[in-house]
């Protein structure tokens, strides 16, 4: 059986399942390598939107423990770790916005892909954790950049010190998910989310996402100016705004 499920609906709207409901759709390496491969797939210009979810009770519950882990050499580590984090680098880097849909557990790695997400649908019940300072390991996966500048640095270290868990309505209140659902209503309601943008110009939308995050990492001045490149890449009287060609 496969761990990442994919399709492509009608309109763009690319959905990937991670599929090990059995564990809580833990991570494995089998995992991320087909994770990073749908990922890769939904980089097509016919792709509109993405969203991401989790089959069965959880959206990730965090590195699968009972894995055997047999990289006792630190440049296999790195690799692993790596391999990992070039999850969150694909969704960053994706044309298409992706769209969490969060129901149950998002712990540890699970948590860090969601947050990765440019937008995300958490269940009111939903449930969040860091728990790696617990079991003696530390965050990875970008969480550095995804929590600190949301909530603070105290917040973000109460978090991460304590594994403190924390529910979907939490997390909207936060401002670390875009939307609250009820439970059992994510998927739905992400879906309905990435249809809606999935009718905006494709072009528009995929230099609207990269503004927004490049934007986050430079003084006024530098942003302004990527603002007036970024536009000249556009050309109104095409229709859908399409890209100029270069």
């Amino acid at each position: 059986m496969t761990t990442v499920l994919q399709e492509t609906r009608d309109g763009g709207v690319h959905v990937i399942t991670l599929n090990r409901p059995e564990r809580l759709n833990a991570v494995t390496d089998e995992l991320v390598r087909d994770l990073t491969d749908a990922l890769t797939a939904a980089g097509q210009d016919t792709v509109r939107a993405v969203v991401l979810t989790g089959s069965g009770r959880a959206f990730c519950s965090g590195h699968d423990l009972k894995e055997p882990n047999s990289d006792r050499d630190l440049n296999d580590t790195r690799e692993r770790l790596e391999r990992l984090q070039e999850l969150t680098r694909l969704v960053r880097e994706l044309r298409a916005p992706v769209i969490a849909a969060v129901e149950g557990w998002a712990v540890g790695a699970g948590c860090e892909l969601a947050l990765a997400c440019d937008l995300a649908v958490a269940a009111s019940d939903a449930r969040f954790a860091f728990p790696e300072v617990g079991v003696g390991l530390t965050v990875t996966n970008g969480v550095t950049q995804l929590l600190g500048p949301v909530l603070g640095p105290q917040r973000a270290k109460r978090l991460v010190l304590t594994g403190e868990r924390f529910s979907g309505e939490q997390a909207h209140q936060w401002g670390l998910v875009s939307h609250l659902a009820d439970p059992r209503s994510a998927l739905p309601d992400a879906l309905a989310l990435a249809e809606s943008i999935a009718q905006q110009p494709p072009v528009a939308t995929a230099l609207a996402k990269r503004l927004i995050d490049a934007g986050m990492g430079v003084d006024l001045q530098e942003a302004l100016q990527l603002e007036v490149e970024l536009s000249l890449l556009i050309d109104p009287t095409e229709s859908g705004a399409q890209a100029v060609p270069r």
